[in-house]
């Protein structure tokens, strides 16, 4: 993996572009830079998940979830968050209650308005969280599910890089990394060995529908989906005829006539089929209109 700092601190805040990456062996160069960006206390997570060589230590968990895989148009959004160690566990034995998160749960069961109201309180009180951007054309270049496992690997080894600055890695510290699917991302682990994050510390779990299991899940379901939000109003205020702002690139009605009346944009998935299929209608009409 390949990345160039966005910003002259790259631990708190978190702001990483990624130009180059390895995937199965083979070493890359993406259509488009993916934005990794987010914050890291460092301060909070000592306190959190403090050393002691005495006692075993309570696992770092990081949840992880995505918003916009089925969309047409636009990034899709990989999430990570650390919650307080108090506040990290199942939503259904109720470790949130109390806390400023205390409505937190899977994202698509909340409404919008509540969904905006907790995403600057998950900045606020998470110890850690990141959200990894990854363009069309990265999705175009490699398919969407390897860009939302390319996301969540990014998400989980930049976090892990920041903490290994900072932890004593002589005492082998145990992470769950808690992922909302069916799958695990295939981690750099020779990479992660040389920060010191041997393999058997790391516990990668996959939860179907885990963010209405997990909390650290569920908090990274908020970031994901309310930062592709912002995205998709910036590209409706930029393209307003196209209605983004109420389909949000999902292939409704309205999106794929207007697709039809004004094209193809520049943030729209080509290797999708829907739109794929209205390039090929606008080259067979161009052709026949030679």
């Amino acid at each position: 993996m390949s990345n160039t700092p966005c910003s002259a601190n790259p631990f708190t805040p978190i702001s990483t572009c990624i130009e180059q990456v390895d995937i199965k062996g083979q070493y890359i160069q993406l259509a488009a830079p993916i934005q990794l960006s987010g914050q890291l206390n460092i301060v909070e997570l000592l306190a959190q998940y403090p050393i002691n060589e005495e006692s075993e230590q309570a696992p770092i968990q990081i949840g992880i979830d995505e918003a916009g895989r089925g969309p047409l148009l636009g990034s899709v959004n990989v999430a990570a968050a650390i919650l307080p160690a108090t506040w990290s566990g199942l939503i259904e034995d109720a470790p949130l209650k109390g806390t400023p998160l205390s409505i937190l749960t899977d994202s698509k069961q909340l409404s919008e308005k509540k969904r905006d109201i907790l995403y600057p309180l998950v900045q606020q009180y998470a110890v850690g969280h990141i959200v990894a951007d990854i363009p069309a054309a990265v999705i175009d270049q490699i398919n969407i599910l390897q860009a939302t496992m390319l996301g969540m690997r990014l998400c989980t080894e930049v976090l892990l890089e920041i903490i290994a600055k900072h932890f004593n890695t002589s005492v082998e510290r145990q992470f769950e990394v808690l992922i909302d699917g069916n799958r695990c991302p295939d981690l750099d682990y020779a990479s992660l060995d040389k920060l010191g994050i041997k393999e058997s510390v790391i516990d990668c779990q996959a939860w179907v529908k885990g963010d209405a299991r997990h909390t650290s899940i569920a908090a990274a379901s908020i970031l994901a989906k309310v930062s592709r939000d912002k995205t998709m109003y910036a590209l409706d205020a930029q393209y307003p005829e196209y209605g983004i702002a109420k389909h949000k690139g999902y292939p409704t009605r309205a999106h794929m006539e207007a697709i039809e009346t004004y094209g193809v944009l520049t943030a729209h998935r080509r290797s999708f089929a829907p739109v794929r299929k209205a390039l090929e209608n606008v080259a067979h009409t161009e052709s026949g209109n030679r």
